[in-house]
């Protein structure tokens, strides 16, 4: 009797459990900084068509403009969290994470905020930045000639730099290959993503400053001397000024195609930085380098699997985060 008492009392309850149990489920969510495929979906429907058009624009316009959002969502991400820190500028108490060395040559910021114009004009205060860096990237894949990448959304916006921690956190070109592997470990890309993630320096260039020590005062003896020749042609200087337009291209058969070419030239000694000849040398990498050498489809699939994990770095909760209303300043309210 006493059960059958009980059932009844939990029926009569069950509308107030169910929303009590939704409201938990939700709260913990937020609290995870959940994100999840089409987001947007009610709030701004048309949120990733307005990101796709927008970079397709802006790469008709500005080409190298592909290159910079893949740039940007590894130079975001590695460094804490995906939460569009980067793209803040100094002011108020903030020091823009754009003035570390780690991050020169870092350009075409000033786009992010003219696709984020367009995404306030149909939605306002709804996407936030650090999604439009990672959409960006993901559809900039595909104008380069990789693949599509099916990315979730939802981020927030840190309301503050990290500054102080990027030499910590963001690998750089002339660290040891066994560094570099730590790295991207700890936001849990393994070996085989990270050869594969180090593949998009198939496309783009790279700044004197960050290949000189390969040149001067003596040559590399592992790069190949006629490449070397062209590299000090293009960095004649062995002190480069840091704000010249002094570059060396990464790939000088399909400079802006995303694709293997990158391990078939570092495997002939062609590779721009240090940390493209370690991938040939480390034996926790050399053969993972040439099987993308020999299959552009394998190096495309692990570089797929590679940024979706990195896009998903630690995303910021609600309490935490906010979606700016200009990608360059945390909001006043």
């Amino acid at each position: 009797m006493l059960l059958l008492l009980l059932l009844r009392l939990m029926m009569l309850q069950l509308p107030f459990l169910l929303h009590t149990f939704a409201t938990i489920a939700i709260e913990i969510i937020m609290s995870l900084g959940e994100i999840q495929l089409n987001y947007y979906s009610e709030s701004c429907p048309n949120a990733e068509e307005i990101v796709k058009d927008e970079v397709i624009r802006l790469y008709h316009k500005h080409g190298n403009t592909a290159v910079s959002w893949i740039r940007t969502l590894f130079h975001d991400c590695m460094v804490k969290s995906c939460d569009a820190s980067i793209l803040l500028e100094s002011i108020n108490g903030i020091e823009s994470e754009k003035t570390s060395p780690r991050n020169m040559g870092m350009r075409n910021f000033k786009y992010i905020n003219t696709i984020k114009d367009a995404l306030e004009r149909s939605c306002p205060v709804t996407v936030s930045c650090a999604d439009i860096v990672a959409l960006s990237a993901r559809d900039a894949v595909v104008l380069l000639g990789g693949p599509r990448i099916e990315m979730k959304t939802g981020r927030k916006d840190s309301k503050e730099s990290h500054l102080a921690e990027i030499d910590d956190l963001l690998p750089n070109h002339n660290d040891s290959m066994m560094y570099v592997l730590s790295r991207f470990q700890s936001v849990g890309i393994d070996v085989e993503g990270t050869v594969a993630l180090l593949g998009a320096h198939s496309v783009g260039r790279v700044h004197c400053v960050n290949i000189v020590d390969r040149l001067y005062p003596a040559v590399d003896p592992t790069l190949d001397p006629t490449y070397a020749e062209y590299l000090k042609r293009r960095c004649p200087h062995p002190e480069p000024d840091p704000n010249a337009v002094e570059y060396a291209r990464n790939d000088l058969q399909t400079p802006m195609t995303l694709d293997n070419m990158y391990y078939k030239n570092i495997m002939n000694n062609k590779g721009l930085l240090l940390v493209d000849q370690q991938l040939v040398s480390s034996p926790a990498t050399s053969s993972f380098v040439e099987n993308m050498a020999a299959n552009n489809d394998y190096f495309h699939e692990q570089f797929s699997k590679a940024l979706l994990t990195l896009s998903e770095n630690n995303p910021l909760s609600e309490k935490d985060g906010e979606v700016r209303r200009d990608c360059r300043f945390v909001n006043s309210d």
